[in-house]
């Protein structure tokens, strides 16, 4: 199903981008009722019931989205979803739709993997560094993992950076056992 879920996203990102809408807001307001989808069962089963009418379904959607003050081109969004019977995807979609955010302004995503929490100015050089080197703005998430002993590891898309610690003694391993060292 991957190819509805990258034709729901592309398409919300068209709108987004054509009427100039905040992209930042507009994924936050669609990651927050992709996630109160996620997190809701009575919800889940109300959009996802063939029983309740496609009406009393956008009422329901209409509640939500006065009482959460989301914007109505989520609003449209979901209740295209509802209407044709893909709520199921909300939560795929609203990845791809990030990913595709991001790519059409010249971000990619990291994942940083540090021995310790890194501060501010670490995380700061560490995000320009990986923009130098990709040629995009950095939008980095981060996680820490003892195990690295120190440095950090990025992964930016499916291209590893590996700058830890561990890494290097593995390599040095590598490299004296091809030696015959």
């Amino acid at each position: 199903m991957a190819t509805v879920t990258n034709t729901y996203a592309r398409a919300f990102a068209d709108v987004v981008m054509s009427k100039h809408l905040d992209p930042a807001r507009t994924l936050a307001e669609a990651q927050q009722m992709a996630a109160m989808f996620r997190d809701n069962k009575a919800l889940r089963e109300v959009w996802e019931a063939p029983s309740v009418s496609g009406e009393q379904k956008r009422a329901v959607l209409d509640a939500i989205v006065k009482r959460a003050g989301v914007s109505r081109p989520v609003r449209n969004l979901v209740a295209v979803l509802i209407d044709k019977r893909r709520t199921k995807f909300l939560g795929e979609i609203m990845e791809h739709f990030a990913q595709e955010l991001n790519l059409r302004m010249g971000f990619a995503e990291a994942e940083i993997t540090s021995a310790r929490e890194l501060n501010a100015g670490e995380r700061g050089d560490l995000e320009r560094d990986l923009a130098r080197v990709t040629g995009k703005g950095i939008r980095a998430k981060y996680v820490e993992d003892r195990v690295l002993l120190g440095g950090a590891i990025a992964r930016v898309g499916s291209t590893v950076y590996d700058g830890s610690v561990k890494g290097q003694l593995e390599r040095i391993r590598a490299e004296l056992a091809s030696s015959g060292l």
